[in-house]
């Protein structure tokens, strides 16, 4: 189980995320061969380049993923003949989930026989979902176009049905004064928000020096560079270079991310919301929570630290760089957790790989800082703390900071999914027990494995009183429609609450969660229109309507002068079946339009060319743009732009 929970989170670090863009080991082709007048065989050939493999439909379900073949539109048009056979495969075990898995290397071949059911099938559309794998395992997604014929088929000349034709029409708009959307203080927003997660970064990895597998090391490792280099200078600079290279193998797992958002603008914030993917996260850091607690630790296996360490005794740059590797290695079970939450958190944000980028900067400063530092200043490390208990009491106090952000993830899921298990309330109340078993493990109450004897000092009193304070105050948001100001974005929505509520808008007010029904009411009664392009896991989206909309003034001028439209691009709800189509979005994509967050984010990207969340416009019923567009901002900046668009349209 240790060793899944460890794959799973390799899986969602990034490194297995490499998959778009300049890493791709299978180049595929596809081919048709006419058995009869109405069968065929559907061939999808895969060069695999040396030393990769892809996994088989039949592997070990405890392992690896297997490939998966969708056929779609099958129904009614053509049937499968039995499965899909396969290419030579070859079996090993797998010591990381031990099991025996089956794969293909150099090759890969699935045919498929079909049976057509109708004489005026043209076309077969084919999703392969594969996992092909190195050191590193990479989710692939391939979509295959085949023309019964044999004739070549791309995306240029897939032929939408004329529903699909008319709803992918319905989603552009003939916007007017578009331009003013555009405003100069865009770029610096942005630049100002990576600092802020820069900073958050930055203080994660301070966090995670004061943890046992961190702490310790940093008086060893510096001694060693100041005493086996020869000389002081030389010393100096082998250490500067170790917290250097310690900054680029933490920025390194965010590249991949990068090749993802160019490939698709969606693709972050579809990951972040997808409802599985939350659970997942939910599980894993609630097995975070107890490796903490000291119930477990969670290793990489001993070999992959093992060949770090022989690798740095090579000496040079070389030695060195494997070091540091060697340090993020033997340090994964403290610092795992901490960038396990500073991956979910940037991904779950507005700016995505940037964000992560700049947060896994400001982990890897913090963390090479001090090595660099007291390499410097070798007499500092006089003045150091000694290692001892209050390291164990810090993993503990992170075990429930853990524990707290795994229900976090777990309401995500709820709120996208609408299944009603964390209300607001639900939801406050775990949270007060967990701080609430906080305090009485400060107070010497609760005890874990790793615990020694138990010594109070006014510290940790201390501690424990302002954490009795921070339950009482979250039991004031157990009333209905309160307001958490501290905790805005965290706990879900006013209004999915167990109490009854006026309405399922922000705050009560009226909204419309379909675009074309609000601008049929705004022309109706000649209001301007605020679109609110908002998501159910959206922290920031929260943070605006409890701060900044509940404002008196503010919500006095949304509620009589503007008609709200709220769209939620994170809806996994499934859209009617005759309001579902496909979209070609450009050359190289084609979209399946399924779900109301589906619909939605497209919109949104098609018209206004952005993917993020809270995003605002102001605009008439006659598509006329009103103002600049506006993102998350303070009350006064908030009030002063809904003021200056009613000013826009009375002109």
């Amino acid at each position: 189980m240790k060793n899944l929970i460890v794959a799973l989170v390799l899986f969602l670090s990034g490194i297995s995320s490499a998959q778009q863009g300049v890493i791709d080991p299978v180049t595929w082709e596809s081919n048709i061969t006419k058995i009869s007048d109405t069968e065929y065989d559907v061939i999808l050939t895969g060069s695999i380049d040396e030393e990769w493999h892809v996994f088989s439909q039949f592997t070990s379900e405890d392992g690896s993923l297997p490939s998966v073949l969708s056929f779609e539109q099958s129904e009614g048009n053509y049937e499968l003949l039995g499965i899909a056979k396969e290419s030579e495969t070859v079996k090993a075990y797998n010591d990381i989930f031990e099991v025996e898995e089956t794969y293909f290397l150099k090759k890969v071949e699935f045919t498929q026989r079909i049976k057509v059911l109708i004489q005026d099938l043209k076309q077969l559309t084919i999703n392969l979902e594969y996992q092909v794998c190195k050191e590193v395992c990479i989710n692939k997604e391939e979509q295959f176009v085949i023309n019964l014929d044999g004739s070549k088929a791309t995306l240029d000349n897939v032929v939408l049905d004329e529903k699909s034709k008319t709803l992918s029409n319905s989603l552009l708009l003939d916007l007017k004064h578009k331009e003013r959307l555009l405003s100069d203080s865009e770029e610096l927003t942005s630049d100002g928000n990576l600092w802020k997660i820069f900073v958050l970064g930055f203080l994660g990895g301070l966090v995670a020096l004061l943890t046992p597998c961190v702490f310790p090391m940093i008086p060893l490792t510096v001694s060693f560079f100041t005493k086996q280099s020869g000389n002081k200078a030389k010393g100096i600079r082998n250490a500067i270079l170790y917290g250097a290279f310690i900054v680029i193998i933490y920025v390194a797992l965010s590249i991949p991310f990068h090749f993802l958002d160019s490939v698709d603008p969606e693709i972050l914030n579809t990951i972040s919301t997808n409802i599985w993917l939350n659970v997942i996260f939910f599980v894993i850091f609630i097995f975070f929570a107890f490796s903490f607690f000291g119930y477990y630790e969670l290793t990489l296996p001993n070999s992959w630290s093992n060949k770090m360490d022989s690798a740095s005794s090579t000496g040079g740059l070389i030695g060195i760089f494997f070091m540091a590797v060697t340090l993020a290695l033997v340090s994964f079970s403290c610092t795992g957790p901490i960038l396990g939450s500073l991956l979910a958190g940037s991904l779950t944000s507005d700016g995505g790989a940037f964000q992560l980028t700049a947060g896994m900067t400001g982990f890897g400063v913090a963390l090479a800082l001090p090595f660099a530092l007291f390499a410097l200043f070798p007499n500092l490390l006089k003045s150091l703390p000694k290692s001892g208990g209050w390291l164990t009491t810090v993993k503990v106090l992170l075990g429930f900071v853990e524990l707290a952000l795994a229900f976090k993830f777990l309401s995500n899921a709820d709120l996208v999914a609408h299944w009603g298990l964390l209300k607001r309330e639900v939801f406050i109340g775990i949270w007060m027990l967990i701080f609430l078993l906080m305090a009485l493990y400060f107070f010497g109450v609760i005890r874990f494995p790793h615990d020694g004897k138990k010594k109070f000092s006014f510290p940790k009193v201390s501690f424990a009183v302002l954490v009795v304070a921070f339950v009482i105050y979250l039991g004031t948001g157990l009333t209905k429609n309160s307001h958490l100001k501290l905790l805005a974005g965290f706990p879900p929505p006013t209004f999915y609450s167990l109490y009854e509520q006026e309405s399922d808008c922000p705050l009560g007010l009226d909204c419309f969660k379909d675009f074309d029904e609000g601008i049929a009411f705004a022309k109706a009664n000649n209001k301007p229109i605020l679109l609110d392009f908002t998501g159910w896991a959206c922290v920031n989206c929260r943070k605006m309507e409890e701060n900044v909309w509940s404002d008196p003034k503010v919500y006095q001028v949304l509620k009589d002068e503007y008609v709200l439209i709220s769209l939620y691009i994170d809806d996994r709800k499934e859209l009617p079946k005759e309001a579902q189509f496909k979209m070609k979005l450009n050359e190289n994509h084609l979209k399946d339009i399924e779900t109301i967050g589906d619909k939605w984010s497209t919109f949104q990207y098609l018209n206004f060319q952005t993917a993020s969340q809270p995003y605002y416009v102001t605009m008439t019923s006659d598509l006329e743009i009103l103002n600049e567009a506006k993102q998350y901002s303070g009350v006064d900046e908030y009030y002063e732009w809904l003021a200056k668009s009613l000013e826009t349209k009375g002109n």
